[in-house]
């Protein structure tokens, strides 16, 4: 058995522990840990103390680079008509591949992705396979199971909806025999996925006290299980997913542009958020590099300049619509903090929502490590009921639902952004479908969306997107070596 899958498949309790030393550093209590020597693999998994550090691990490794920088921009946002490139014309040309849909089985990217999400599942099932066996508290060992349980469906969501069939694991691999499998049917996987998500939200807490704020919850949960039943286009599980997590006590945050900085993280909108932070004198903690990859270009506490926003997302905004200026940066405006961007550069536009301001960075630390990544909002509970309650013909809740958005989005002035009212479903699921790509423009879901309402073809065809191929990227070339060719090529790859 080659070495590097076994490296690969059997990460023990010590390099958890190195890596969680490595990766802690999220802004909340539960994540702030002070750094400490490597434990022994066989002095661990003994005490509710040792569940804990697990858990905070799994947690921390969710913004790692693989997880948030440049492989889930290529594979999650590169290939939508929302997003391009950016940075100057020379850097990373790699990324155009994804933009036109060029990129072959060897680009690092992908390969980065898979690494990454498998590393976080690897997180999850040793804590699964651990937790259950350490004599501690009954409710919290329960908790901490479902905590596990939430990030490995989302993991697991992230690969299926970008590979299609992936290999299925749920355990640490007990013997060599068990290191190398093959790709499991993406129906299997998503059956995993709810399995997960259903079990998570039966022990999972509706809210925590401020010292763990940032924990999956029951309502992030039910949120995802929603999700994933709208690529399943299980609609009344849609409905009852998202109705009971309107029961829950989130609202919509007033200000949009202000939703998305650093003061209003965890907000009344937020149902998950990768928790991130600036740890004083412990840069290597304070690791996220979302923010910086995508900040503005050429400006001291700006960033890199990838991941732009296109002129065809500029364009798809109504007329005053506020939203547009609260996720679009444009090269020469002013920006809400009193940050001059400068009128000449590499790039037109820049994402906002990732954007920290300049004054917020410190020397010696990533441009923005501070800010959390939004990775489901109250919003899009709302638009993903008003599409379910569309597609099973209750317009009126489909209205009702998808004008809390607009509302506001609206603001005070009832000028702009007037009422959809249509009740024909085919174009109140159109004004759905708009809804969506606006209110969550540039947080990496426009390029899956789109795909799975089937209109792929359509509005990706002019960039190079052909059907039966490009629904799913192609498996990593050097996953399929690693695997002695038991992993096969997804078709037209």
């Amino acid at each position: 058995m080659n070495k590097n899958i076994i490296h690969k498949y059997k990460l023990n309790a010590a390099l958890l522990l190195s890596a969680f030393m490595v990766f802690t550093g999220c802004g909340n209590n539960f994540l702030e840990i002070e750094p400490q020597g490597q434990t022994e693999a066989v002095q661990f998994w003994t005490s509710s103390g040792d569940a804990t550090k697990a858990v905070n691990a799994m947690y921390a490794n969710l913004h790692a680079w693989n997880n948030v920088a440049f492989a889930a921009i290529a594979v999650e946002s590169m290939g939508s008509d929302d997003a391009e490139k950016g940075s100057s014309a020379a850097d990373a040309t790699f990324m155009n591949d994804f933009d036109n849909f060029s990129a072959s089985s060897n680009e690092g990217q992908l390969s980065d992705f898979w690494s990454g999400m498998y590393q976080s599942i690897n997180y999850c099932n040793q804590i699964l396979d651990n937790v259950p066996n350490i004599n501690m508290d009954a409710a919290l060992k329960a908790r901490y199971l479902g905590e596990a349980k939430f990030v490995r469906a989302y993991c697991y969501f992230r690969l299926v909806r970008a590979f299609g069939d992936v290999p299925l694991r749920l355990k640490v691999p007990a013997s060599s025999a068990e290191y190398n499998i093959a790709r499991t049917p993406k129906d299997q996987v998503w059956a995993a996925i709810e399995q997960d998500l259903t079990d998570a939200a039966a022990v999972l807490p509706k809210t925590y006290g401020s010292a763990d704020i940032g924990r999956a919850t029951k309502g992030a949960a039910l949120s995802l299980h929603a999700k994933v039943a709208l690529y399943l286009k299980k609609w009344s599980d849609v409905l009852t997913y998202t109705n009971e997590v309107m029961t829950y006590g989130y609202s919509l945050f007033p200000n949009y542009e202000q939703l998305f900085r650093v003061g209003n993280e965890n907000c009344s909108e937020s149902i998950f958020e990768l928790q991130c932070a600036l740890i004083p004198g412990n840069p290597a903690a304070s690791n996220s590099q979302y923010s910086q990859v995508q900040g503005v270009r050429g400006s001291v506490g700006g960033g890199w300049g990838f991941n732009v926003p296109t002129a065809d997302l500029a364009a798809a905004y109504e007329t005053g619509d506020p939203r547009r200026d609260a996720t679009i940066i444009f090269r020469g405006e002013t920006t809400p903090e009193g940050d001059a961007i400068p009128a000449t550069g590499d790039n037109p536009m820049y994402n906002q929502k990732s954007y920290v301001p300049f004054s917020q960075y410190v020397s010696g630390y990533n441009e923005g490590c501070q800010q959390n990544i939004r990775v489901i909002r109250y919003a899009e509970v709302l638009l993903m009921n008003a599409e379910a309650a569309n597609e099973t013909g209750n317009s009126t809740l489909a209205l009702s639902s998808l004008e809390q958005v607009r509302a506001r989005a609206r603001g005070s002035n009832n000028a702009i952004l007037p009422k959809v009212t249509t009740t024909d479903q085919a174009a109140l699921r159109l004004a759905i479908y708009n809804e969506r790509r606006v209110e969550l423009a540039m947080e990496f879901d426009r390029y899956f969306d789109v795909i799975r309402q089937g209109r792929a073809a359509t509005i990706f065809g002019p960039k190079g997107w052909k059907a039966n191929k490009n629904e799913v990227w192609p498996i990593p070339q050097s996953e399929i070596d690693l695997s002695a060719g038991l992993l096969k090529q997804n078709p037209g790859y």
